[in-house]
């Protein structure tokens, strides 16, 4: 019985130090998140703000590049880039540190306008070019008023775009993991087919078998135009206003950019 009781005390000792061990590292965790959501222009419900933060937090690990989200409402008319630029020169955010790997979104509700700029890793591995392509895959959600829709996809396609080298584009389909199932399914059958083909004997017989070349010939041929088809294809124009281009802070820091209306 003793044996007992004592073997229950020692397991409740090693019960009550796990506890203690994983606790206090999810708390300091929780407590150690980065603000990365600026919502001056108060776009967000409190819940929607914990939600992306927390998950600015988490994508932007993983990445070692802080993923920021700026909205003001711009009473004085200031240049959103110009703001954008100011932001990171005071604020100093980082991933690694201060004035370190970023990527920042801000939009300026006043002008209707958005700007992207990434710093460092952040600009490494979203140029000019990845960056136009994220701010079109929000813009319709900005222009309808989701942004919570707006951020999120904003957040998710920074980090799938930075787990690609430099200069490949991120949207080939050959990346496609459903592509790539398809492929590999077709190449499947393709070689199950010709594996059952060959299995039922190659036919070694064809038409020149049993024909004399010598006595063979064309004796006549005739050509008739029947008809000429034209079809038309409407090319689809490319409405999207904005641009690309990066440029310095005041503080000399170099950054890639992408701007545009919503």
């Amino acid at each position: 019985m003793k044996k007992h009781r004592s073997t229950m005390a020692v397991l409740a000792l090693l019960v009550m130090f796990a506890v203690n061990l994983v606790l206090p590292a999810q708390v300091v965790n929780a407590a150690d998140d980065k603000q990365l959501i600026f919502d001056n222009a108060h776009l967000l419900s409190q819940e929607e703000y914990r939600e992306l933060n927390a998950m600015a937090n988490e994508y932007g690990a993983k990445r070692e590049t802080d993923i920021m989200i700026l909205t003001s409402t711009n009473p004085e008319g200031a240049d959103v880039q110009k703001m954008t630029e100011n932001f990171y020169d005071e604020q100093a955010p980082g991933y690694d540190k201060p004035h370190g790997n970023a990527v920042i979104l801000t939009l300026d509700m006043y002008h209707r306008e958005t700007y992207l700029a990434g710093f460092y890793k952040g600009e490494q591995y979203l140029d000019d070019g990845r960056l136009n392509k994220i701010r079109n895959k929000i813009t319709p959600d900005l222009s309808n008023g989701d942004y919570k829709l707006a951020f999120e996809q904003y957040i998710k396609t920074t980090y799938k775009y930075m787990g690609f080298k430099p200069g490949v584009n991120p949207d080939n389909i050959m990346f496609n993991i459903w592509f790539q199932l398809g492929g590999a399914a077709v190449i499947g059958v393709i070689v199950v087919g010709i594996m059952a083909y060959r299995s039922g004997g190659r036919v070694t017989v064809n038409g020149w078998t049993y024909e004399d070349t010598s006595t063979s010939g064309i004796l006549d041929h005739q050509d008739r135009y029947i008809r000429t088809t034209t079809t038309r294809r409407k090319i689809e124009k490319n409405t999207s206003s904005g641009s690309g281009g990066g440029g310095t802070t005041s503080g000399g820091h170099s950054h890639s950019g992408s701007r545009g209306s919503f």
